[in-house]
Protein backbone atom coordinates (compact mmCIF):
# COMPACT_ATOMS: atom_id res chain seq x y z
CA UNK A 1 0.00 0.00 0.00
CA UNK A 2 1.29 3.47 -0.85
CA UNK A 3 1.58 6.04 2.00
CA UNK A 4 -0.97 8.80 1.99
CA UNK A 5 -0.13 11.86 0.01
CA UNK A 6 0.31 14.91 2.30
CA UNK A 7 -0.99 17.15 -0.38
CA UNK A 8 -4.26 15.25 -0.35
CA UNK A 9 -4.99 16.12 3.31
CA UNK A 10 -7.59 18.79 4.09
CA UNK A 11 -6.32 22.34 4.09
CA UNK A 12 -8.09 23.20 7.37
CA UNK A 13 -5.63 20.97 9.30
CA UNK A 14 -2.74 23.31 8.60
CA UNK A 15 -3.85 26.14 10.95
CA UNK A 16 -4.34 23.63 13.78
CA UNK A 17 -0.86 22.25 13.33
CA UNK A 18 0.58 25.75 13.12
CA UNK A 19 -1.28 26.74 16.27
CA UNK A 20 0.10 23.73 18.13
CA UNK A 21 3.63 24.53 17.04
CA UNK A 22 3.20 28.13 18.12
CA UNK A 23 1.92 27.07 21.55
CA UNK A 24 4.88 24.76 22.06
CA UNK A 25 7.33 27.38 20.90
CA UNK A 26 5.90 29.94 23.27
CA UNK A 27 6.87 27.79 26.21
CA UNK A 28 10.38 27.11 24.88
CA UNK A 29 11.51 30.16 23.03
CA UNK A 30 10.48 32.68 25.69
CA UNK A 31 7.34 33.95 24.04
CA UNK A 32 4.44 35.07 26.23
CA UNK A 33 3.17 31.91 28.01
CA UNK A 34 -0.42 31.09 28.71
CA UNK A 35 -1.27 32.37 32.25
CA UNK A 36 -3.05 29.10 32.94
CA UNK A 37 -0.16 26.94 31.76
CA UNK A 38 1.68 24.97 34.45
CA UNK A 39 5.47 25.06 34.55
CA UNK A 40 7.35 22.00 35.85
CA UNK A 41 8.32 23.62 39.23
CA UNK A 42 5.04 25.50 39.81
CA UNK A 43 2.37 24.58 42.32
CA UNK A 44 -1.23 25.68 42.11
CA UNK A 45 -2.27 27.59 45.25
CA UNK A 46 -5.49 29.21 46.44
CA UNK A 47 -4.97 32.86 47.40
CA UNK A 48 -6.79 34.60 50.30
CA UNK A 49 -9.05 36.22 47.68
CA UNK A 50 -10.18 32.84 46.38
CA UNK A 51 -8.22 32.87 43.12
CA UNK A 52 -6.04 30.02 41.94
CA UNK A 53 -2.51 30.98 40.96
CA UNK A 54 0.73 29.25 40.06
CA UNK A 55 3.58 29.74 42.56
CA UNK A 56 7.15 28.54 42.44
CA UNK A 57 7.86 25.62 44.75
CA UNK A 58 10.78 27.60 46.23
CA UNK A 59 8.34 30.25 47.48
CA UNK A 60 6.22 27.76 49.43
CA UNK A 61 7.14 26.75 52.97
CA UNK A 62 5.78 23.79 54.88
CA UNK A 63 3.58 24.53 57.91
CA UNK A 64 2.55 22.16 60.69
CA UNK A 65 -0.99 23.04 61.77
CA UNK A 66 -0.64 20.77 64.80
CA UNK A 67 1.77 23.33 66.33
CA UNK A 68 0.11 26.49 65.02
CA UNK A 69 -1.31 27.56 68.38
CA UNK A 70 1.61 26.58 70.59
CA UNK A 71 3.28 29.95 71.25
CA UNK A 72 2.66 33.32 69.65
CA UNK A 73 5.69 35.61 69.18
CA UNK A 74 4.61 37.79 72.11
CA UNK A 75 4.20 34.73 74.34
CA UNK A 76 7.58 33.39 73.31
CA UNK A 77 9.12 36.75 74.15
CA UNK A 78 7.59 36.75 77.63
CA UNK A 79 8.66 33.20 78.37
CA UNK A 80 12.16 34.01 77.10
CA UNK A 81 12.42 36.89 79.58
CA UNK A 82 11.29 34.62 82.40
CA UNK A 83 13.92 32.01 81.49
CA UNK A 84 16.67 34.63 81.23
CA UNK A 85 15.98 35.47 84.89
CA UNK A 86 15.99 31.76 85.71
CA UNK A 87 19.39 31.22 84.04
CA UNK A 88 21.01 34.07 85.98
CA UNK A 89 19.68 32.75 89.29
CA UNK A 90 20.66 29.19 88.40
CA UNK A 91 24.26 30.19 87.70
CA UNK A 92 24.59 31.78 91.15
CA UNK A 93 22.85 28.86 92.86
CA UNK A 94 25.05 26.22 91.23
CA UNK A 95 28.22 28.20 91.96
CA UNK A 96 27.30 28.23 95.68
CA UNK A 97 26.31 24.56 95.67
CA UNK A 98 29.50 23.43 93.92
CA UNK A 99 31.70 25.97 95.74
CA UNK A 100 33.41 26.79 92.47
CA UNK A 101 33.02 29.13 89.55
CA UNK A 102 30.43 27.54 87.29
CA UNK A 103 29.21 29.26 84.14
CA UNK A 104 25.64 28.96 82.90
CA UNK A 105 24.46 31.06 79.98
CA UNK A 106 21.44 30.96 77.72
CA UNK A 107 22.06 29.96 74.10
CA UNK A 108 18.56 29.79 72.58
CA UNK A 109 14.91 29.08 73.29
CA UNK A 110 12.89 27.48 70.53
CA UNK A 111 9.97 25.21 69.67
CA UNK A 112 10.92 21.82 68.22
CA UNK A 113 9.16 18.57 67.49
CA UNK A 114 9.81 15.71 69.89
CA UNK A 115 11.19 13.37 67.22
CA UNK A 116 13.49 16.07 65.86
CA UNK A 117 14.82 16.84 69.32
CA UNK A 118 15.48 13.18 70.13
CA UNK A 119 17.26 12.73 66.83
CA UNK A 120 19.54 15.71 67.53
CA UNK A 121 20.88 14.32 70.83
CA UNK A 122 24.43 12.99 70.61
CA UNK A 123 25.17 9.44 71.67
CA UNK A 124 27.06 10.41 74.84
CA UNK A 125 24.16 12.10 76.66
CA UNK A 126 22.78 11.51 80.15
CA UNK A 127 19.04 12.26 80.12
CA UNK A 128 17.11 12.83 83.34
CA UNK A 129 13.33 12.43 83.14
CA UNK A 130 11.17 14.52 85.46
CA UNK A 131 7.63 15.66 86.16
CA UNK A 132 6.52 18.93 87.72
CA UNK A 133 3.44 18.30 89.84
CA UNK A 134 0.63 19.27 89.40
CA UNK A 135 1.48 19.98 85.73
CA UNK A 136 1.09 17.29 83.09
CA UNK A 137 3.74 15.82 80.85
CA UNK A 138 7.30 14.56 81.28
CA UNK A 139 10.26 16.89 80.81
CA UNK A 140 13.84 16.07 79.87
CA UNK A 141 17.15 17.42 81.18
CA UNK A 142 19.88 16.30 78.79
CA UNK A 143 23.47 16.66 80.05
CA UNK A 144 26.51 15.68 78.03
CA UNK A 145 28.13 12.72 79.79
CA UNK A 146 31.40 14.65 79.92
CA UNK A 147 29.74 17.47 81.89
CA UNK A 148 28.03 14.97 84.20
CA UNK A 149 31.39 13.38 85.05
CA UNK A 150 32.84 16.85 85.69
CA UNK A 151 30.05 17.56 88.19
CA UNK A 152 30.67 14.22 89.90
CA UNK A 153 34.39 15.00 90.18
CA UNK A 154 33.64 18.37 91.80
CA UNK A 155 31.04 16.93 94.21
CA UNK A 156 33.64 14.39 95.36
CA UNK A 157 36.15 17.15 96.11
CA UNK A 158 37.99 17.33 92.81
CA UNK A 159 38.56 20.33 90.53
CA UNK A 160 35.72 19.40 88.18
CA UNK A 161 37.71 17.63 85.49
CA UNK A 162 36.18 14.76 83.49
CA UNK A 163 38.13 11.52 82.92
CA UNK A 164 40.24 11.16 79.79
CA UNK A 165 38.15 8.27 78.47
CA UNK A 166 34.43 8.66 77.82
CA UNK A 167 31.96 6.35 79.54
CA UNK A 168 28.42 6.28 80.94
CA UNK A 169 27.64 7.33 84.51
CA UNK A 170 27.50 4.62 87.17
CA UNK A 171 24.58 4.34 89.60
CA UNK A 172 26.49 6.21 92.32
CA UNK A 173 27.52 8.95 89.88
CA UNK A 174 23.92 9.20 88.65
CA UNK A 175 22.76 9.74 92.24
CA UNK A 176 25.26 12.61 92.58
CA UNK A 177 24.13 14.22 89.31
CA UNK A 178 20.55 13.92 90.57
CA UNK A 179 21.45 16.41 93.31
CA UNK A 180 22.30 18.98 90.64
CA UNK A 181 19.17 18.10 88.65
CA UNK A 182 16.96 18.51 91.74
CA UNK A 183 18.50 21.91 92.50
CA UNK A 184 18.03 22.89 88.84
CA UNK A 185 14.33 22.02 88.87
CA UNK A 186 13.71 23.62 92.25
CA UNK A 187 15.19 26.89 90.98
CA UNK A 188 13.05 26.70 87.84
CA UNK A 189 9.90 26.17 89.91
CA UNK A 190 10.80 29.13 92.14
CA UNK A 191 10.65 31.43 89.10
CA UNK A 192 6.94 30.74 88.63
CA UNK A 193 5.40 32.39 91.71
CA UNK A 194 2.08 32.59 89.86
CA UNK A 195 1.81 28.80 89.95
CA UNK A 196 2.04 27.86 93.59
CA UNK A 197 3.17 24.50 94.96
CA UNK A 198 5.15 23.30 91.96
CA UNK A 199 6.81 20.03 93.00
CA UNK A 200 9.55 18.71 90.66
CA UNK A 201 9.99 14.92 90.83
CA UNK A 202 12.74 12.90 89.11
CA UNK A 203 11.22 9.86 87.42
CA UNK A 204 14.07 8.12 85.61
CA UNK A 205 17.26 8.21 83.56
CA UNK A 206 18.33 7.17 80.09
CA UNK A 207 21.69 7.03 78.30
CA UNK A 208 20.33 6.10 74.88
CA UNK A 209 17.94 8.60 73.31
CA UNK A 210 16.52 5.96 70.96
CA UNK A 211 14.68 4.38 73.88
CA UNK A 212 12.96 7.61 74.95
CA UNK A 213 9.18 7.54 74.46
CA UNK A 214 7.88 10.28 76.76
CA UNK A 215 5.76 12.03 74.08
CA UNK A 216 4.30 11.39 70.60
CA UNK A 217 6.80 11.88 67.76
CA UNK A 218 4.98 14.97 66.46
CA UNK A 219 4.47 16.61 69.89
CA UNK A 220 5.59 20.22 70.23
CA UNK A 221 8.33 20.83 72.81
CA UNK A 222 9.76 24.01 74.32
CA UNK A 223 13.54 23.50 74.22
CA UNK A 224 15.85 25.71 76.29
CA UNK A 225 19.50 25.28 75.28
CA UNK A 226 22.13 26.40 77.78
CA UNK A 227 25.91 26.41 77.75
CA UNK A 228 27.43 25.34 81.07
CA UNK A 229 30.73 24.23 82.53
CA UNK A 230 33.60 24.95 84.90
CA UNK A 231 35.57 26.62 82.12
CA UNK A 232 36.11 26.69 78.40
CA UNK A 233 34.85 25.01 76.36
CA UNK A 234 31.28 25.09 77.67
CA UNK A 235 29.00 22.10 77.14
CA UNK A 236 25.43 22.33 75.70
CA UNK A 237 22.64 21.40 78.13
CA UNK A 238 19.06 20.82 76.91
CA UNK A 239 16.09 21.60 79.17
CA UNK A 240 12.95 20.48 77.35
CA UNK A 241 9.29 20.78 78.37
CA UNK A 242 6.25 19.43 76.49
CA UNK A 243 3.30 21.58 75.47
CA UNK A 244 1.09 20.04 78.18
CA UNK A 245 3.50 21.36 80.82
CA UNK A 246 3.96 24.85 79.37
CA UNK A 247 0.32 25.59 78.47
CA UNK A 248 -0.94 26.38 82.03
CA UNK A 249 2.09 28.59 82.64
CA UNK A 250 1.51 30.54 79.44
CA UNK A 251 -2.06 31.30 80.51
CA UNK A 252 -0.63 32.94 83.62
CA UNK A 253 1.80 35.03 81.56
CA UNK A 254 -0.97 36.13 79.20
CA UNK A 255 -3.64 38.08 81.13
CA UNK A 256 -5.91 38.42 78.08
CA UNK A 257 -9.04 36.36 78.53
CA UNK A 258 -8.17 35.22 82.03
CA UNK A 259 -10.81 34.76 84.66
CA UNK A 260 -10.74 36.81 87.83
CA UNK A 261 -9.47 33.83 89.81
CA UNK A 262 -6.66 33.23 87.32
CA UNK A 263 -5.74 36.91 87.33
CA UNK A 264 -5.54 36.90 91.12
CA UNK A 265 -3.30 33.86 91.05
CA UNK A 266 -1.08 35.50 88.42
CA UNK A 267 -0.39 38.64 90.46
CA UNK A 268 3.19 38.75 91.70
CA UNK A 269 3.44 37.54 95.26
CA UNK A 270 5.54 39.28 97.89
CA UNK A 271 9.23 38.52 97.80
CA UNK A 272 10.16 35.72 100.13
CA UNK A 273 13.55 35.10 101.67
CA UNK A 274 15.33 32.01 100.35
CA UNK A 275 16.37 29.97 103.37
CA UNK A 276 19.29 28.55 101.38
CA UNK A 277 21.13 31.82 102.09
CA UNK A 278 20.61 31.82 105.87
CA UNK A 279 24.18 30.72 106.65
CA UNK A 280 26.00 32.85 104.06
CA UNK A 281 28.45 35.13 105.95
CA UNK A 282 28.14 38.83 105.02
CA UNK A 283 30.89 41.27 106.13
CA UNK A 284 29.49 44.21 108.14
CA UNK A 285 31.65 47.34 108.39
CA UNK A 286 30.89 50.61 110.19
CA UNK A 287 32.88 53.72 109.27
CA UNK A 288 32.89 57.43 109.91
CA UNK A 289 32.47 59.77 106.94
CA UNK A 290 33.90 63.24 106.36
CA UNK A 291 37.26 62.83 108.14
CA UNK A 292 40.27 63.99 106.07
CA UNK A 293 43.97 64.16 106.94
CA UNK A 294 46.97 65.53 105.01
CA UNK A 295 48.98 62.82 103.29
CA UNK A 296 52.05 63.76 105.32
CA UNK A 297 50.20 63.23 108.63
CA UNK A 298 48.98 59.82 107.49
CA UNK A 299 52.56 58.66 106.85
CA UNK A 300 53.48 59.58 110.45
CA UNK A 301 50.55 57.78 112.17
CA UNK A 302 51.54 55.13 114.71
CA UNK A 303 49.97 53.14 117.50
CA UNK A 304 48.89 55.36 120.40
CA UNK A 305 48.16 58.46 118.31
CA UNK A 306 44.81 60.17 118.85
CA UNK A 307 42.78 61.30 115.84
CA UNK A 308 40.28 64.04 116.63
CA UNK A 309 36.75 63.84 115.19
CA UNK A 310 34.33 66.71 114.92
CA UNK A 311 31.04 66.21 116.75
CA UNK A 312 28.94 66.05 113.60
CA UNK A 313 31.03 63.24 112.07
CA UNK A 314 31.29 61.32 115.33
CA UNK A 315 27.51 61.29 115.77
CA UNK A 316 26.84 59.55 112.44
CA UNK A 317 28.41 56.49 110.87
CA UNK A 318 27.78 54.56 107.69
CA UNK A 319 27.09 50.83 107.76
CA UNK A 320 28.32 48.74 104.82
CA UNK A 321 27.13 45.24 103.94
CA UNK A 322 29.69 43.42 101.83
CA UNK A 323 31.36 46.80 101.10
CA UNK A 324 28.08 48.28 99.83
CA UNK A 325 26.74 51.32 101.80
CA UNK A 326 23.25 50.48 103.10
CA UNK A 327 22.40 52.48 106.26
CA UNK A 328 23.28 55.57 108.25
CA UNK A 329 23.53 55.01 111.97
CA UNK A 330 24.33 56.43 115.40
CA UNK A 331 27.18 54.78 117.34
CA UNK A 332 26.77 53.79 120.99
CA UNK A 333 26.93 50.86 123.38
CA UNK A 334 24.48 48.18 124.53
CA UNK A 335 25.06 45.53 127.16
CA UNK A 336 28.69 46.57 127.40
CA UNK A 337 29.34 46.17 123.66
CA UNK A 338 29.70 48.65 120.85
CA UNK A 339 26.53 48.97 118.79
CA UNK A 340 25.01 51.05 115.99
CA UNK A 341 21.46 52.31 115.87
CA UNK A 342 20.23 52.44 112.27
CA UNK A 343 18.67 55.82 111.52
CA UNK A 344 18.06 55.89 107.73
CA UNK A 345 18.84 53.91 104.58
CA UNK A 346 21.50 55.14 102.18
CA UNK A 347 19.80 56.53 99.03
CA UNK A 348 20.48 54.36 95.98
Amino acid sequence: MNPPNPAAQPTDAVPAATEAVTETASGVAGLTPDPGARTPDAIEVLTPRGRREQKSSDAIRSYDFRQSGFLAPSELRRIRQRHEQFVRALAARLAMFLRAEFTVQMARLQIVGYQKFIGSLPGSTHVTLFKVEPLKGTGLLALPTRLGLSLVDRLLGGPGQPPDTGRDLSEIETALVDQVASLWLAEWGAHWPEMRELRPVLTGHENNSRFLQTAPPDAAMLALTLEAGFGQPLEPVQFVLPYTTVEPLMRLLNPTGMTEADAAAARPSRLRWNSEFDDVPVPVVVEWQGLTLPAGDITRLKSGDVVLLDSASAAQVQLRLNRVPKFFGRPGTRAGKWAVELTAPVPT
